[in-house]
């Protein structure tokens, strides 16, 4: 495909419709239909730690971004890389290390914003870098035990070294940052990128950069001491008070579909024909414990697949594998996808997303699964 997409599809626009939210609203109304619960139970199925640290990190975000450092950035970016393909190429690799040391959310906060700020200085296939960097991030965070939280829960219940539990996962990203790169060689042609007339460049705001730098420090030493109350009133205090026009900016309606996503997928797991159903599948070791894991994630998201099959499973590194693999194709099969998609602010963003990422997901399922049966 050409360097240019339809200015419509590549344009950052504003939130790219809320589509999602009235399906996960329609699914929560029809399951307090047929299987209601008293108030709190809702409030209960609602993962707070999640959606607090999300709101945080939005926050902060909208405040590196309204302090101008993002255009300047961009601009610096833009005078050093003079062809597509190597600006896709840097802006994936980056995801996929940043996804590995810092998780695969906090990368696409500091890589999808700036992205979206490039294609407004410059004439970028918007979508098709978004959803690149959305692979990216699930492939290189599938490597260390803190790049996303299925690892997380998965090495503690492994009782694997830190480079031991690296070292079992190697193979499979290996495999994903392989067509990763294939897929950005093929689909970002080498052609030179075409500025666009420049705007009166923003004055870049010191004082409200530093403050969102502290801010990050501060709210990530406070969700590793679990003082998520008090890291999100200094965060939404701070800016209330210095910076109002920041909270202007936050996309509440991305933590509202992610706190409906926990409400209907954990009563989607709870089912008793899907517990039923588990018992059935012989699923307990080998590439059944592996496609098992893969189509999981594509209906409950990674996260809690990994969690739901760490009973009937007892092949660990095939469900590890799996739920990794997992998080490409339906953009319910990893809380990134939504987050890149919301972030980038993409008309019709699931479509562009679901065109690579399906593609994406039986390639990379295929190839890590030969990989498991050789």
């Amino acid at each position: 495909m050409a360097a240019t997409e339809p200015a419509a599809s590549e344009a950052p626009g504003e939130a790219g419709g809320n589509g999602l939210l009235w399906v996960l609203l329609a699914v929560a109304a029809a399951f307090a239909l047929l299987r209601p619960r008293a108030p709190m139970d809702y409030l209960r199925l609602v993962d707070w730690q999640t959606v607090g640290a999300l709101a945080g990190l939005l926050a902060i975000t909208q405040g590196v971004e309204k302090s101008g450092m993002l255009q300047a950035t961009a601009q610096r970016l833009l005078a050093r890389t003079t062809h597509l393909r190597g600006l896709a190429l840097l802006l994936v690799a980056a995801a996929a290390l940043l996804s590995a040391l810092v998780t695969n959310d906090v990368s696409l906060f500091l890589l999808v914003p700036l992205t979206r700020v490039l294609a407004t200085q410059a004439h970028l296939p918007l979508a098709r870098l978004v959803v690149l960097e959305a692979l990216a991030v699930n492939a290189g965070s599938a490597l260390t035990p803190i790049g996303n939280p299925q690892n997380l829960y998965l090495w503690h219940r492994s009782g694997e070294s830190f480079i031991g539990f690296m070292g079992m996962m190697a193979p499979t990203v290996a495999i994903m940052l392989f067509w990763l790169f294939v897929a950005v060689w093929l689909l970002v042609p080498r052609t030179p990128i075409a500025l666009k007339p420049a705007p009166d460049a923003a004055p870049v705001q010191p004082r409200l950069l530093w403050l969102a730098g502290a801010l990050f420090i501060a709210f990530v030493v406070a969700l590793d001491r679990h003082w998520l109350l008090a890291g999100l009133g200094l965060v939404f205090g701070a800016f209330l008070l210095f910076y109002p026009r920041v909270l202007r900016g936050v996309d509440w309606a991305l933590l509202a579909i992610i706190a409906l996503m926990f409400v209907d997928l954990r009563q989607l797991a709870e089912l008793p024909a899907i517990a039923a159903l588990l018992k059935q599948w012989p699923i307990a070791e080998g590439w059944r414990a592996y496609l098992a894991a893969i189509a999981t994630s594509q209906v409950i998201s990674n996260v809690p697949a990994a969690i739901l099959l760490d009973g009937p499973v007892r092949d660990l590194p095939a469900l590890a594998a799996g739920v990794s693999v997992g998080g490409f194709g339906c953009v319910l099969g990893s809380l990134a996808n939504l987050i890149a998609l919301r972030l980038a602010r993409l008309p019709n963003g699931l479509r562009e997303f679901h065109k690579l990422s399906i593609p994406f997901l039986l390639v990379c399922a295929a190839s890590a699964l030969l990989l498991r049966l050789g």
